[in-house]
Parts: C-alpha cells; structure tokens; sequence
C-alpha cells in the first residue's frame, strides 16, 4: 500500500472511483444518479476500461473501487476485476444489495483478485432498510451477502446513508458492522442529488451529534471509521485532540437525537480526501467528476487522459484550492483539512464554492458573516 501520509493532492488522487455501469435492480431514495434496470449502450467497453485502470495505475496505485448501478450487471465485471489486479491495483467494489450477489459471486470474485466488497446497510431492521432501498428482501440479501464475501475471503466494509429515517439506528447498525467483522464503516451524510430530497436530510445540529459520536466510536470501535460528504468529521477529531473535555461536552449523546424527524489519529480512515483533492469519479460513459455527488463534469476519459483531468482542469484546480471559497468556509481556521461538502454546497446553493450548508461551526473570523 502506498504511503497515504505522503500523497500529493495535486499530483495524483488517492481515491479513484469508476461507475462501471448504472444499471441497478433497486431503487433507492436516495440514488444520486436515479439508475435504471437497462444498462446504457453507450457505457466505456472493456478495453476502454483496461486504458483507465492503466492510468490510475501510474498514478502510484490509488484505492480503486468498481461501482455502479450494480456492477455485476456487467457480464465482464470479473474481467475488469481481473485486469486490474494484474497491473497491480488493489480492486475493490461495491455491489448491490441483491441475489445477485451469491456465494458463487464473491467465489469468482476472489479467484479473479477482488480484495474488499462495500454492502450498504441502511437501517438495522428489515422494515427500515428494506423501506429506504424500495425493494422488500433487500437487508436479508445484503446480511447473506456479507456472508458470502467473507466466506469468500474478501474483507468487507458496510457503507450507511445518514438520513431521518436511519438516524435513530445507528448504534444498532454499529452492533452490525461489529458482528459481520467489517473492517470499515463508511457513513454518508445524504446529498441531495439525483432521487434524494433535502427532506430526507437530518438537520445539521444533529449532523453535528452524528460526527462527534463517530469520533467517540472510533476510538474503542474494532473497525474503522470514515464518512462520505462530511468532512467535517475532521474538524471534530483536530478539536477533540486540541481539547478532549471541551469537544466531549460540546453534544449531548446520539440517544438524545430523536429518530425520524493532514491525517487523524486513532481509528479514523480520513486523509483529508475531499471533492477533487484526492478524490476522481468516472461515471459510466466516461464523464469525469470530482465526485458522485457533485454533477460538473471536468471532461471525457474519451477525449482527455484521466491524468490532466485531475490535475489541470479548471474545475478541479479550482477546488483543490480552499481560499477560493465563499462565505464562512473560505475563512474557517480548518478549510484546509475540512473544506466541507462542495456537492452538498452545489444542491443546496447552486454554487460550488459555497459554505457547506451542513456545517454548524462557526469560525472566529465568520463571527459577523451571513451564514450561507
């Protein structure tokens, strides 16, 4: 594995994520990219494929995942498994909580060098996660298919959706994680984009709550932690390094959160990775994003190497840079490892660089700023 503590934002992303395809059987509210049960005819072939895996390769080996849509929707997903292993990639994904992710599956899976599966799990009942993908079965085949990766012997992490409807459950969605020996917990604070609703969206105050029970979690939990579109996270564990009683203090415990309505130390998986600084998502024709969540494309892989992309497009070089932001964001004392959720900025404001609306944090020098 590479040196993470070293990498070069400018140079190269650490994370590299590819949506092989965005077919999908199910339907969940919170999608961002509303797939539909038909692959697109127009998806990057398998050879198209070979040529991305190749160039992130040479970025110095990022994290590469093969999402989707589902990706075993693809009659070549054990290929492109396959030839990413053998350049050298250490290849992961994140299938779809469906049958189709049989023991056979994940058997080939591993023969083919796949090394670490993501199931989402969305609630810790079948009525709650069931409810949220749309599709009844769906938590009992995500709990069988996580039997099988590790029978399997692909590590698996469980990724779960913050929103009004799984917030009430995640100490017992954290039970889970521990049980099914996941190495990894990955909670994503909803961005609405695609079928997600700012309704579906807890409110920041109990964000807030959210993130400092995490960095609680994560100093006793056997798995670690790390969140999706909240960089925040590292703001909480810099303040509760720099001063543990006055970050313990500063919430009262996730229990009192009503149900519906630079490196880290510890256990925490957080490099200070954000939106297009060491982050890159290819969606399935090719369009180039900084992420799933933020929809401004920075070009085609068909027409420019994934390399300039990420390191001269305007738009990425706009938002590796934190003093260009607006509002209270491009003042904050933590822009720099935190920057907030550029994607949740752009639906919610319709700009980019706005302030993270998310946020609750107000820096010494945004004392007298509108909040935006």
């Amino acid at each position: 594995m590479p040196d993470f503590a070293k990498w070069d934002f400018d140079r190269a992303p650490m994370v590299v994520i590819w949506e092989v395809t965005r077919a999908c059987a199910l339907a969940c509210k919170h999608c961002r990219a509303n797939a539909l049960t038909k692959r697109n005819p127009q998806e990057l072939t398998f050879d198209e494929g070979c040529q991305i895996m190749d160039q992130v390769q040479a970025f110095g080996s990022p994290v590469f995942v093969l999402t989707g849509g589902d990706p075993l929707l693809r009659p070549d997903f054990y290929d492109l498994v396959r030839y990413g292993t053998s350049i050298g990639l250490r290849v992961s994904s994140s299938p779809s909580g469906t049958k189709l992710v049989t023991a056979e599956a994940m058997r080939k899976g591993a023969a083919a060098g796949l090394k670490r599966v993501q199931l989402s799990l969305d609630g810790a009942t079948p009525e709650t996660h069931d409810g949220f993908r749309r599709v009844l079965g769906s938590f009992q085949w995500t709990m069988d298919a996580l039997r099988h990766a590790r029978d399997a012997g692909i590590e698996v992490q469980i990724g779960t959706t913050l929103s009004r409807y799984s917030i009430g459950e995640l100490e017992r969605i954290a039970a889970i994680v521990e049980q099914v020996n996941a190495v990894l917990w990955s909670v994503f604070f909803l961005v609405p984009v695609g079928r997600g609703q700012q309704s579906d969206m807890v409110t920041p105050e109990e964000g807030e709550r959210v993130v400092q029970w995490l960095y609680e979690l994560s100093g006793k939990a056997p798995y670690a932690i790390k969140t999706t579109e909240a960089p925040f996270f590292r703001r909480v564990a810099r303040q509760a390094t720099e001063s543990p009683n006055a970050a313990a203090s500063a919430s009262p415990p996730l229990r009192a959160i009503p149900a519906p309505g630079v490196p880290m130390p510890g256990r925490i998986a957080s490099f200070g990775v954000n939106d297009a600084k060491g982050f890159v998502f290819i969606d399935h024709v090719g369009q180039v994003y900084p992420s799933g969540f933020l929809p401004l494309a920075a070009g085609n892989v068909r027409e420019r190497s994934l390399a300039w992309l990420y390191q001269e497009s305007p738009l990425f070089r706009q938002l590796r840079n934190p003093d260009l932001l607006a509002g209270k964001c491009g003042v904050c004392e933590f822009r720099w490892e935190c920057g907030g959720s550029r994607a949740r900025a752009y639906a919610m404001t319709g700009n980019h660089l706005a302030s993270d609306p998310h946020c609750v944090y107000v820096p010494a020098r945004a004392r007298n700023l509108t909040r935006v």
